[in-house]
């Protein structure tokens, strides 16, 4: 057994062993398993344009959402390891399922939705293997690419702010939203937001493994002791709302830790259903956002990965970057069909690499590992927001650190860049950031003379999304 796993995962010819790859995969799970209950706070809570929650229901259902999320992590992390042999973990993308809740779910039936997210995995894998995908990368200028993971870490980190009730609504034109309540922090779960908060930032700085996940863990047990002891309550009470409960569960011990997963999300999808209910042109920008934040963050991922590991050529490019690709391409559908949203590469599993991971044993062992926590999903229903959102911040930070890249002198980028980011938060649109960016940048290379410079697909995208912001007045002077 020892032997064929050496031969196969090729572990002594890249200077491990069996017991470093299984440290580097459980240190590689533990930096990541957090999404097991972000994904389900992010997509459990949103309602589609029927009304519907995830699952077709009336009522969240945090642990059926917990359990898929587990399952395709696991599933396709497993198969990240054993067909690319590359120590790279694959989950359901931070900023992606954000992107699928907020502005695509709110406009369809979720159902619909995961179809998108279907067919935007379906077209990534045809691009890989078509060879196309590059001239795509290509043509999307780098520093646009960069902001626009800036954007969606900041829109990550407003949507914890948020679900937190650190920023609230003020009810009055200006300004709009503030600090708390009335200018102030009130209540009980915001302070366990911030002692959350501060618990994570401190374990990050010091680099201790895990240390969203420890966040979590140790910010649910203080909120359990503090109902205790206060009952704060929900924050809606018998319809009338109560600013200083907690937001979306009240912390308590569950009745049971383990239970039979209830995986009935799975198949929860309408590949075409999107169509008929926001017309071609909005499907097709939001399969094209979707597309763009999805591969584009593979590709720098599995680049980072494999010179963390030592595996890239002399070109910079991880050995067996073909098959990464298209695991990863088939992981965005599973995540889809799934009704969990797309599953992308995890930078996090640098963590595993820096713990001594160098082949795919270390990607199978955080696989089974996945599949492992979906027996443990009746947690994450008493997981209170306030104790998970901390990380969103905290993700936030280090989405935002790429800004650095970005040339703030160059009024070509800058600008496109600077509406790309700002825009995401403000409008609470990912598809808006990216939008404006792209038409700023293709209008400044106008004004400056530079129209050869312009890649012709960002033309055609630039044009869609001036279609897709005058949509209205379009189709009011078309009927």
């Amino acid at each position: 057994m020892t032997s064929t796993l050496e031969q196969y995962f090729k572990i002594t010819e890249r200077g491990s062993s069996i017991g470093q790859e299984v440290r580097g995969g459980v240190v590689t799970f533990l930096t990541m398993a957090y999404i097991i209950v972000l994904n389900p706070l992010i997509l459990g809570y949103v309602q589609d344009g029927d009304g519907q929650f995830l699952g077709g229901g009336s009522e969240p259902d945090l642990a059926k959402i917990a359990a898929a999320t587990a399952l395709v992590a696991g599933v396709m992390t497993i198969l990240m390891g054993v067909v690319a042999n590359f120590p790279l973990a694959l989950a359901a993308g931070l900023g992606l399922n954000a992107f699928v809740a907020y502005s695509v779910a709110s406009q369809m039936s979720w159902a619909d939705a995961m179809g998108l997210v279907v067919l935007e995995g379906l077209i990534i894998l045809l691009l890989v293997l078509t060879g196309f995908r590059k001239a795509v990368f290509d043509a999307v200028p780098r520093e646009l690419k960069t902001a626009i993971a800036v954007g969606i870490g900041l829109f990550i980190a407003l949507i914890g702010l948020v679900d937190a009730g650190f920023v609230r609504m003020t009810g009055i034109p200006a300004p709009p939203i503030g600090m708390g309540i009335d200018g102030r922090l009130a209540g009980w779960p915001v302070l366990v937001f911030c002692i959350g908060l501060l618990l994570m930032i401190a374990l990050h700085a010091r680099r201790v493994p895990g240390a969203i996940l420890i966040g979590i863990a140790v910010t649910t047990v203080i909120a359990v002791i503090v109902e205790r002891i206060v009952d704060a309550g929900p924050s809606l009470v018998d319809g009338e709302p109560s600013p200083k409960g907690w937001n979306l569960n009240v912390p308590s011990i569950p009745d049971s830790i383990v239970k039979t997963p209830d995986f009935g999300l799975l198949g929860e999808f309408s590949l075409f259903g999107s169509f008929e209910r926001v017309g071609f042109v909005t499907v097709v920008l939001l399969v094209f956002s979707l597309l763009l934040a999805d591969f584009f963050d593979t590709m720098g991922t599995m680049t980072a990965i494999g010179a963390e590991a030592g595996l890239n050529d002399s070109e910079g490019t991880p050995e067996g970057a073909q098959r990464i690709l298209i695991v990863d391409s088939i992981a965005a559908a599973a995540g889809g069909a799934a009704g969990v949203s797309s599953n992308t590469s995890y930078i996090e599993s640098a963590s595993g690499v820096g713990d001594g991971a160098r082949t795919g044993l270390a990607s199978v062992v955080t696989g089974l590992l996945f599949l492992l926590a979906t027996i443990f999903t009746p947690i994450v229903a008493h997981i209170p927001s306030e104790a998970a959102v901390p990380a969103l911040v905290l993700v936030g930070f280090l989405m935002m650190t790429q800004v650095a890249e970005i040339d703030w002198k160059d009024d070509e980028i800058a600008i496109p860049a600077f509406l790309t980011i700002a825009l995401m938060p403000f409008t609470y649109s990912i598809t808006a950031g990216i939008g404006a960016g792209f038409i700023a940048f293709v209008l400044l290379k106008i004004v400056k003379g530079k129209i050869g410079s312009v890649h012709p697909l960002m033309w055609i995208v630039s044009v869609l999304f001036v279609v897709y912001f005058a949509i209205d007045p379009i189709t009011r002077w078309v009927s």
